[in-house]
């Protein structure tokens, strides 16, 4: 039987996919996952459309007809909202950029699905984060008395010192972290950008105990994750997502808390960027820190926070707002990062 060669289509996906993301543009797996989802999600609906076996699919076959055709798809058939449709075309955009360096003379038919417009969704959701008493709360679930008690707690003070995404704390290894002073941690961020942060005494011993727990060959511990499960493998975003839910009291872990709060790994990160902020940090240190691609995202906590505009409300009527009503005053962000030493 004589053996197909790959098609053109073939060799393009391979080097979208093998050499152009990861090393010409620098892109994060999870980035390059979610173009390889959306796709794989084209190349089965254009089969299925055309009656052809996957494989058979050509360069020919994407079209801005058709890519419109499986936007359409998208949103009338699998239900995908607005937010999974711009997802979805954003791959197809990038995948269409790339053939374009690659068949300059089809550059004419690239550029009209680089044409195809992003759907305006739903205004942007208000940034969730953890006020002091919900960490309070949440650190003291911990049962520290248990190896797994012991690292859960050592993650989520990690995760609030830094305020580093979840994939960054599991991609840590041992050799990533200096334990001696200057305490600090290194961090591979999106794009594979890599960026130091700081940490306090404390956190870094957490860390070494940590470490310590482990027991393999003394050549193979610094390249051993830092954060692993009870099998010895790396923790995922997933059970992440399941220690804060484990730890959580109840009234915050079962979904929307508060004035609709939903609190999520995520929401550690954006608790350390508010209170930051509150601390008095300039937004190009916070951005900095948190590895943020503009100063647009970090300025996004400047209108989250809630005592950030009651301070902006006192400056316009002083003595009406000077003295607190009821209810427990908020601690500033200087009197936070104080508290956090102390973890």
């Amino acid at each position: 039987m004589k053996r197909r060669l790959p098609t053109a289509l073939a060799r393009a996906l391979f080097g979208f996919f093998q050499e152009y993301l990861p090393t010409q543009r620098g892109m994060s797996l999870h980035t390059i996952r979610s173009y390889r989802d959306a796709v794989l999600l084209f190349l089965r609906y254009t089969a299925q459309a055309k009656r052809q076996r996957l494989e058979a699919l050509e360069l020919n076959d994407f079209t801005v007809e058709r890519d419109t055709r499986f936007l359409r798809h998208l949103e009338t058939e699998r239900h995908n909202g607005i937010t999974t449709r711009n997802a979805r075309l954003a791959g197809l955009h990038t995948f269409a950029r790339f053939l374009i360096s690659s068949s300059p003379e089809r550059m004419a038919t690239y550029q009209r699905v680089l044409g195809l417009p992003f759907k305006r969704g739903a205004p942007r959701l208000p940034i969730d984060y953890l006020e002091l008493d919900e960490v309070e709360a949440l650190l003291g679930n911990v049962d520290r008395t248990t190896p797994s008690g012991r690292r859960d707690y050592a993650l989520f003070a990690l995760m609030l010192n830094t305020g580093a995404r979840v994939q960054e704390i599991l991609n840590l290894k041992v050799r990533d972290v200096r334990f001696a002073s200057p305490h600090q941690v290194r961090l591979l961020g999106k794009g594979n950008k890599v960026r130091c942060c700081p940490i306090w005494p404390r956190t870094a011993k957490l860390l070494h105990e940590l470490a310590g727990q482990a027991r393999p060959a003394p050549e193979d511990l610094a390249d051993l994750p830092l954060f692993r499960n009870r099998r010895g493998e790396p923790l995922t975003r997933f059970g992440v997502r399941y220690l804060l839910r484990k730890h959580l009291p109840k009234r915050l872990a079962g979904g929307p808390s508060g004035l609709g709060k939903r609190l999520h790994p995520h929401a550690l990160r954006h608790t350390t960027a508010v209170y930051l902020l509150k601390a008095g940090v300039d937004f190009a240190t916070i951005s900095q820190w948190l590895g943020h691609a503009t100063l647009n995202t970090t300025m996004r906590y400047a209108k989250a926070d809630m005592d950030l505009k009651r301070q902006a409300l006192a400056q316009v009527f002083p003595e009406t707002l000077a003295a607190p009503v009821g209810g427990r005053v908020r601690l500033d962000g200087s009197e936070f990062c104080r508290w956090l030493r102390r973890l």
